[in-house]
């Protein structure tokens, strides 16, 4: 293994952040939810065993469908707390998306220590002295106003309420919590899944993708400092719109936003998910920016970006309906038959994915 693919390997097999169910009972939610659904029958369509992108309910008694996600940011609001919560926030609408639904309305939590205490904003801000001379000190009461601010500012690019949330200043730790969940109404016919449905599907990026949000290469010791990535508030609304536009084709297959490890993270899962593989040609990705490397365009985290999975001949149909709002989009990759997810930039090999990593890897990977 080289060191991206460590990287990603970790993240999808080791990290907790796509583990949550080693330190979740998931288990006693489905067996609620069996019981809930006495009062409520096939009202949860896609619950927490799903492994998706968002929740979808039917609405009793009604041909409604609601999308909910919630989405953290908190870590990163350490070191940029307006992106970052701007970013959470952002995060949890294109998961909506994702699911087919465009969203309506944001709750939101924000915990922090008192407002009158001191903090450190940057790169230094988990450590507590500012050793690169670009950390910002700044009241608690100043923090708490910029992660508002990014939020609202989002919510107002997105077209999105802020119906209600929740506060609490007696947290004491470095790390703010920040919290957002989104709701959002389904548009499409029936709800769209990540899961990878058949070989041969083609793979269609939305967005542009930047060096920007390189949390994965950080936590694997690949960058020195993390930089979470920063919010693209007119960007996300343009790959809202492109990929509404997309889903009025009715020819989308599978569907996920790209949030943590990025196009490494949402090709694998969704591959490895339907029981499938993939080829992906990083040097076909739309970019942001001219000096990123192909790691980076593999796994970081830049904001408005959404991957679909079509049948080869409903390619152009659906390319056209996401540019017709103005979106970077391009084909960049197939589902394939295999057992793995190979990533190239042109000719050469970036990384390769097993879906079932061994047991000796997976162990040295979580020392």
């Amino acid at each position: 293994m080289n060191r991206i693919e460590q990287a990603l390997i970790h993240a999808l097999f080791v990290h907790l952040h796509h583990n949550a169910d080693k330190a979740i009972d998931f288990g006693m939610f489905k067996r609620l939810n069996q019981k809930v659904d006495e009062t409520w029958p096939g009202a949860l369509l896609v619950g927490p065993d799903a492994n998706d992108d968002a929740a979808v309910v039917k609405l009793p008694g009604t041909g409604c469908l609601v999308v909910g996600k919630m989405e953290s940011h908190c870590s990163p609001c350490v070191p940029r707390p307006y992106d970052s919560a701007a970013t959470g926030a952002g995060g949890a609408m294109r998961d909506v998306v994702a699911m087919g639904a465009r969203p309506i309305y944001a709750l939101d939590f924000i915990g922090t220590r008192p407002p009158e205490e001191e903090v450190l904003v940057g790169p230094c801000g988990f450590e507590g002295v500012c050793t690169c001379g670009s950390c910002v000190t700044m009241t608690s009461q100043e923090r708490i106003n910029l992660m508002l601010k990014g939020i609202a500012d989002m919510c107002e690019s997105m077209g999105v309420f802020i119906a209600g949330g929740g506060f609490s200043t007696s947290f004491s730790d470095i790390v703010p919590a920040m919290v957002v969940s989104v709701t959002g109404q389904l548009v499409t016919e029936k709800p769209l899944t990540k899961p990878a449905k058949s070989a041969g599907d083609q793979i269609i990026i939305i967005g542009e993708t930047g060096n920007d949000g390189n949390d994965t290469l950080y936590r694997a010791g690949l960058v020195p400092n993390l930089y979470p990535a920063r919010a693209l508030f007119a960007e996300e609304r343009v790959t809202m719109e492109a990929s509404l536009a997309a889903f009025a084709t009715g020819k989308i297959k599978a569907c996920s936003d790209l949030g943590a490890a990025g196009i490494g993270a949402a090709v694998c899962e969704s591959a490895r998910f339907g029981g499938f593989g993939a080829r992906v040609d990083l040097a076909r990705v739309p970019v942001r920016v001219d000096d990123i490397m192909p790691e980076e365009v593999f796994i970081c985290e830049t904001q408005a970006r959404m991957l679909l999975q079509v049948a080869p001949e409903d390619v152009e149909a659906v390319l056209a309906a996401a540019r017709s709002k103005g979106a970077a989009v391009a084909l960049i990759g197939e589902i394939t038959a295999a057992d793995e997810e190979v990533f190239t930039y042109g000719d050469e090999v970036i990384a390769v994915i097993p879906n079932h990593p061994s047991p000796e890897i997976l162990a040295e990977l979580s020392k």
